[in-house]
């Protein structure tokens, strides 16, 4: 404590001992925190502080922080206590002292009626939080005496002193309400009084909104006070003579922002549905915003336009289906969406001249959501409606999709054009939205328009046009099927026709081709029109991104009509390769897409292929492979080994055999001989270990060699076999060398596949042997410096135990450690780490029956694994683990219940363990019900989490709210 005094130099601010907090300390440890520039300092105060506020003292401080002499920031510390005190710690107030801090509360709220504003707003939420823990039985009309004191003549504050007072704590106590830690049944006693209370507020701030005498900054806390009021679920026909009046008040540019969100307030709550009447009313109080909207468009003030938008979206967004319902008013609501219509297509380019339009787009969906939502004949009479309006939308929405001229755009900043880009992917998934009401005819309309723009020779077509009509077809063939559509084959007629002169247009070209792609392979003829376009595009690095995912696309979906261009495509992938056009990951797409493309081929073409686009990076990595490590060859290494990796994970010459899914997935046998992969894998493998001989160390190396290997396991499954023995020859030597995380990764998928079949059981069991062997001696070592290894090494052995659990059976196999290296993973900080050590024990202990050694382990040291669960239950391990420890103690309860049982009573037996906040009666309800529960999962889950809560003293508390 001395030391730290020391340290802080500011009179022991930071070191005071809780019973120094007193008016002085308080003070010399706020001005340490607003004024000391050492930032340790800062801190020592800040946490000393937060004691403070929490310390029986604070009863006794707080009021004297609050005195007239004080700056404002140390009558604000004053007030935040008294909050703190009162929301928190409520319980330790007696009831016989609730009166006078009442009273002391009014005292000094109308004190600072004239005084510090942010001050007078922490007093009302601490009279707030008083008002709601005293509702309704120890306070019952809270509300209507708040307004009555503040009322009172004798008052020293002058008038609207006192009514900016009453308005700020009537404000403030709703938004208490909200954020307060009332447990549920008392939010519902308390929400039920304030609903009631509002009868004294309402009629209040419409005498105070309507009355001409009343100053601006009163009718703008009015109208932020209703705003407060209306979130707690007054009934709209309540708030309509208030809601009318913020109407009239939007025409004050004053009072403007704040009418505008008490009206979308009251508006867009969830009950408001029910009354249609007072809905009804609004529609032509939000149409009478027309000219106002139109005059603030002309005049570029955005906040105007964006503030009525708002408005007229709540309306038609939250209550259209109750709207839609009153068929007899269907002309009055169609006028709305109009209105917001015109809102879409605000004139200007968002984000720079309208930030609108986008507010809009959730409504369309909503509105047609409604519509299909309706039974057969109503909803026919509202698609006759509704179908044209849909039509106008989608020109809108394209028109607003289209680029500014080049010097404009020239112009934007890279945030604008980041913005830009995300509003042009909202418009995207409208326009996927509403082909479901439209359907073909959505296609049709635009390909005419396409057609009609790019065979016109009156006038000439701007390319953002062109582009817009492109990028509403890409929308929607992005993620609908388009193959029985007849006009795909003339929109792939026209792309060829399309004068690229610029690189937005080009992309979209792209991009449109690659969402035709499924469609390609149903009409391969087809190919031939675009291919070229695309092969083309590959050279041009400012369409890298575009031209390399569509060409990809084209490989996976067409490859078995590719090979009479495979060459073509071959040598401009070669050539642009080679020329280092692209960057590191569009090169990665490109191996992929010539993996599928290869995959087509007869083996001799794979292999031809393959030598000559391979051979030129095997001979830079046989250069490199010479060199002295450093980080540019490193760099290059990296580079060429993710190449490979990527052309193995496509490259698959054998088809599924649809009967076999999931992690049994096998393929049928392939005739042409041994798997291209494999050929390559064996002529290289002497390089690649020449390559790791040198960079052992280095992680990033290790797992890109990994990678080639883990992608192409993957992909040939049982065509990988020759592979086997000299992978797990390399593996052991690389691990025992330097132990590295992907290489257990890889061990790992090497027991997935192949370990269940004899031939390749000895050189997996050798390694599996080996990896273990050596992870214990790091665990010796010290393993926490090496979180990834201990993780992936419980993958490891819980694949194992679920692949092979022969592989336990060895007697060279330490069970022993194994386990007691487990439990030590358990209480790491790491949770991907705790997650896979629980994984390996939910697999190791339904084994005990069968595997002689594990049943003798868990016999042994299964009390050790069932206090280190404990521990972590009690506090010692994040809460969001829990679900894994709860799995942990079921799979103990269902496979070891007679040694679970004698455990657990013992492991809970002393005080305090696992949480000094639990009584003996705590702890042995929850033993019970663990033991009792060995069926329903999910229950014995719920269990776990409630102890943990327990345990942690957050059980009843707000805490639990998310849990």
């Amino acid at each position: 404590m001395e030391r730290r005094e020391e340290q802080s130099g500011a009179a022991g601010a930071g070191a005071a001992s809780a019973l120094d907090f007193t008016v002085e300390n308080v003070e010399k440890a706020l001005h340490q925190l607003y004024y000391d520039p050492n930032i340790e300092n800062k801190n020592l105060a800040q946490k000393w502080l937060m004691q403070a506020q929490v310390s029986p003292q604070a009863w006794h401080f707080s009021w004297q922080l609050l005195q007239p002499d004080k700056v404002p920031e140390i009558q604000y510390f004053g007030a935040s206590a008294l909050h703190i005190k009162i929301s928190r710690y409520w319980s330790d107030i007696p009831t016989d002292q609730y009166e006078s801090l009442k009273a002391q509360l009014f005292t000094q709220i109308t004190r600072f009626a004239s005084g510090s504003k942010i001050v007078l707003t922490r007093l009302c939420v601490a009279l707030a939080s008083l008002a709601l823990s005293m509702m309704p039985d120890a306070w019952p009309c809270a509300v209507a005496d708040m307004v009555r004191l503040f009322q009172a003549e004798d008052s020293p504050v002058d008038g609207q002193g006192r009514c900016l007072a009453l308005l700020e704590l009537l404000t403030v106590l709703p938004e208490e309400f909200q954020t307060s830690r009332l447990p549920q049944y008392r939010k519902g006693l308390v929400r039920t009084s304030l609903a009631v209370e509002c009868g004294a507020v309402f009629p209040l701030l419409e005498q105070l909104l309507q009355q001409p005498s009343s100053p601006s900054c009163v009718r703008q806390k009015v109208l932020k006070c209703f705003s407060s009021w209306v979130q707690l679920e007054v009934p709209l026909q309540d708030c309509e003579a208030l809601i009318q009046a913020a109407f009239a008040a939007l025409q004050d540019s004053e009072l403007f922002d704040s009418s505008v969100e008490a009206i979308v307030n009251a508006i867009s709550q969830p009950d408001a549905q029910r009354y249609v009447n007072t809905l009804l009313k609004l529609i032509p109080l939000v149409l009478g915003l027309q000219e106002q909207l139109r005059q603030a468009v002309q005049n570029g003030d955005m906040e105007t336009s964006h503030g009525i938008c708002r408005i007229a979206v709540a309306l038609g967004e939250n209550h259209s289906r109750a709207l839609l319902d009153q068929v007899e008013h269907w002309q009055s609501f169609l006028a709305l969406v109009n209105m917001i219509m015109f809102c879409t297509g605000i004139p200007g380019h968002y984000p720079v001249n309208e930030t609108t339009s986008s507010l809009t787009l959730t409504f369309w969906y909503t509105l047609q959501d409604d519509i299909l939502s309706f039974e057969a004949e109503k909803q026919a009479v509202y698609q006759q409606v509704y179908r044209p309006v849909y039509f106008q939308l989608v020109d809108v929405l394209l028109h607003k999709a289209q680029f500014p001229s080049d010097e404009e755009y020239g112009f934007w900043s890279s945030d604008e054009k980041e913005q830009f880009r995300i509003y042009r992917v909202d418009i995207s998934d409208t326009l996927m939205y509403v082909y479901e009401m439209l359907g073909a005819e959505l296609l049709s309309n635009l390909y005419d328009k396409l057609g009609r723009l790019l065979t016109s020779s009156e006038e000439p077509y701007s390319w953002q046009h062109t582009e817009a009509l492109l990028y509403g077809f890409q929308s929607i063939a992005e993620t609908i099927d388009v193959n029985y559509s007849d006009v795909v084959p003339g929109l792939i007629g026209l792309i060829p026709r399309i004068s690229i002169s610029n690189v937005q247009l080009a992309d979209t070209v792209m991009f449109t081709i690659g969402a035709l792609s499924e469609w390609l392979a149903d009409h391969p003829v087809m190919i031939n029109s675009v291919l070229p376009l695309v092969l083309h595009a590959l050279g041009n690095p400012e369409l890298s991104v575009s031209s390399v995912s569509t060409l990809k696309k084209i490989c996976r979906e067409c490859k078995y009509d590719l090979p009479p261009y495979a060459a073509n495509i071959v040598a401009v992938s070669q050539d642009v390769l080679m020329k280092q056009i692209h960057k590191t990951s569009q090169c990665m797409w490109l191996m992929q897409a010539l993996g599928f493309l290869l995959s087509a081929l007869q083996v001799e073409e794979i292999l031809k292929n393959l030598h000559s686009l391979i051979s030129p990076y095997i001979q830079q990595l046989e250069k490199l492979a010479e060199e002295i490590p450093n980080p540019s060859n490193k760099l290059a290494i990296v580079h060429i080994l993710g190449l490979l990796s990527n052309l193995f994970t496509t490259l698959d010459i054998s088809h599924h055999d649809d009967d076999h899914e999931g992690p049994e997935l096998r393929k049928l046998p392939v005739p042409q001989g041994p798997n291209p992969v494999v050929v390559v894998l064996q002529q290289v493998f002497q390089l690649i270990q020449k390559v790791l001989s040198k960079w052992l160390n280095d992680a990033q190396v290790v797992e890109a060699v990994c990678a080639i290997f883990e992608k192409s396991v993957k992909t040939l499954l049982d065509d990988f076999a020759p592979m086997v023995p000299q992978l797990c020859e390399m593996l052991g030597r690389m691990y025992s060398t330097i132990p590295q995380a992907s290489a257990l990764d890889l061990t790992r998928q090497l027991v997935h596949i192949f370990a269940h079949e004899p031939a390749h059981f000895p050189p997996i069991e050798a390694l599996f042997l080996l990896v273990t062997s050596v992870t214990l001696t790091l665990f010796q070592q010290g393993p926490r410096d090496h979180p990834d290894i201990v993780d992936s090494f419980m993958q490891l052995l819980a694949q194992a135990l679920k692949r092979k659990p022969d592989l336990f059976l060895c007697e060279r196999l330490d069970v022993k450690a194994v386990f007691q290296c487990a439990v030590l993973a358990l209480k790491f900080p790491e949770a991907p780490t705790v997650k896979a050590s629980c994984g390996f024990f939910t697999e190791l202990l339904p084994r005990c029956g069968e595997v002689e050694s594990v049943g003798k382990v868990v016999q042994e040291d299964g009390r050790m694994l069932l206090i280190a669960v404990l521990e972590a239950i009690g506090g010692q391990a994040s809460r969001s683990l829990m679900d894994c420890f709860a799995d942990i103690l079921f799979t103990l309860n269902k496979h070891c219940f007679s040694l679970l049982s004698m455990w657990i009573k013992e492991a809970l037996q002393p005080p305090g363990f696992p949480s000094a906040r639990l009584s003996p009666e705590q702890k042995d309800t929850f033993s019970q019900q663990i033991l009792r529960e060995r069926v329903n999962k999910r229950r014995g889950k719920e269990m776990v989490k409630e102890f943990t809560l327990l345990c942690r003293g957050l059980h009843g508390t707000d805490y639990t709210a998310d849990y």
